[in-house]
């Protein structure tokens, strides 16, 4: 081609003509269009982007920050909407698009009412009730990813779960998030998962998107598969101002597929330090109890039963021994009254006063040798013993029972002996 004499432009010159010409068409200067809102997006310069669509076409919106802070609303994807603006050119990219100054709602768009009217039906069938919702294992084993295989999304889960919680095994269940077979594909695949007995947990989600890129999650099959899935389900769809049917119906949603992650499983750091936490206190507890059974020892060994089991036959000896002296001092101003008396009458009756002291000497001899006869230790020398629980003397077999501990006090010492039976007699 010959461009001898022929004007040749530049690309910022072709758009910098095209967008004067939209400037100055009275048409595009100020105009009314009605739509439905797609991919909103809001910045943090507070600068608003999303699209028009209609059947057939979609234009591209912008509505700066100061006239989005005149509105009365959040614009949504799906909301039908009247734009107020002017059609311009950007010239940097060569596209046009609506620059919005005001932004009115237009009832609800084709997909937001297929949203609500299929969230109302499910939802009078009970499908979103809390009771139906199963709890998620606390330390899954195996967890299953039912999403896309290439997405940003499923290398976050992976990352996440194998940073948290590297014990469990995931696998990832491969399907299209997107797309008229994405559905159907989501739902065969939870259902395949449910057939395995080695899955513990799924989670089924894909990244962020528009309202029509997410709209798999809105399908009847996949929330009628989460419902019946045996298997506890996590919906991490988008980001997390989006909300799903999926959503409604699984066992949890989360806001992101990486918070569905965190969710999915504990975090091992967490986890080591819970754990330590609980080991210190174990270890705190128990030396707290071998504490107390050491100072209840120190007790029991200065206790007087445990000093000597003699103590309470040297007692009762020492009263033997005192009861012994009182009777020798009465005997003796007996023996000397006597005495005295039968120097007085040994004159005149000798042979009966001599018959006399020989009966009381017999009585003595009879009160001292049934005195002896009493004495505990008489009965133990003669063979017999005496069975003591404690402080307190057994004297029959009703006190005790089978495996209690007796002390059995014999003449020269103590056994320590355990019932083995018992049998009540009567000894006459």
């Amino acid at each position: 081609m010959n461009t001898a004499g022929v004007p040749v432009y530049t690309v910022s010159q072709v758009n910098g003509y095209v967008k004067d010409l939209m400037d100055g068409d009275p048409l595009l200067a100020g105009l009314l269009v009605r739509g439905e809102v797609s991919n909103y997006k809001c910045y943090p310069s507070g600068h608003h982007y999303f699209s028009l669509k209609d059947e057939n076409a979609s234009l591209r919106c912008v509505m700066f920050r100061g006239e989005a802070a005149r509105l009365r609303f959040r614009p949504a994807n799906g909301m039908r909407v009247v734009a107020f603006g002017r059609v311009s050119a950007f010239p940097r990219d060569g596209q046009y698009q609506l620059y919005c100054a005001e932004l009115m709602q237009d009832g609800r768009g084709a997909l937001d009412e297929a949203f609500e009217k299929l969230r109302r039906r499910l939802e009078a069938e009970g499908l979103f009730n809390e009771e139906n919702k199963r709890p998620l294992p606390r330390y899954p084993r195996r967890i299953a990813l039912v999403t896309s295989p290439a997405g940003a999304a499923v290398r976050d889960m992976l990352r996440i779960l194998g940073a948290r919680w590297p014990l469990a095994e995931v696998l990832v269940v491969p399907v299209r998030v997107q797309g008229a077979q994405a559905a159907r594909e989501i739902a065969a695949a939870i259902h395949r998962v449910n057939n395995r007995a080695d899955i513990e947990l799924i989670i089924t989600g894909r990244g962020g998107g528009s309202r029509e890129d997410l709209w798999a999650f809105n399908e009847e099959a996949v929330a009628r598969a989460i419902y019946l899935s045996n298997i506890p389900v996590i919906s991490a769809v988008g980001h997390e101002p989006d909300v799903t049917i999926a959503d409604y119906v699984a066992d949890l949603r989360a806001a992101t597929p990486s918070n569905g992650a965190e969710l999915a499983a504990p975090d091992q750091v967490e986890e080591k330090a819970r754990l330590e936490q609980l080991s210190a206190r174990l270890a705190r507890a128990v030396a707290g109890r071998l504490a107390a059974g050491r100072r209840e020892l120190e007790r029991l060994k200065g206790s007087r039963a445990l000093r000597g089991l003699k103590a309470p036959i040297q007692d009762r000896r020492l009263a033997v021994d005192a009861l012994r002296r009182r009777l020798a001092l009465a005997l003796r101003g007996e023996v000397d009254g006597s005495r005295g008396a039968l120097a007085a009458c040994r004159a005149r009756l000798p042979l009966a006063l001599r018959a006399q002291t020989v009966k009381k000497r017999a009585y003595l001899g009879r009160l001292s040798a049934g005195l002896d006869a009493l004495s505990p230790l008489k009965v133990l020398g003669r063979g017999y013993a005496i069975a003591r629980r404690g402080e307190d003397v057994v004297s029959a077999a009703a006190q005790v029972e089978a495996g209690d501990r007796l002390d059995v006090l014999v003449a020269d010492g103590v056994l320590n002996c355990v019932v083995e039976g018992k049998e009540e007699r009567t000894w006459r």
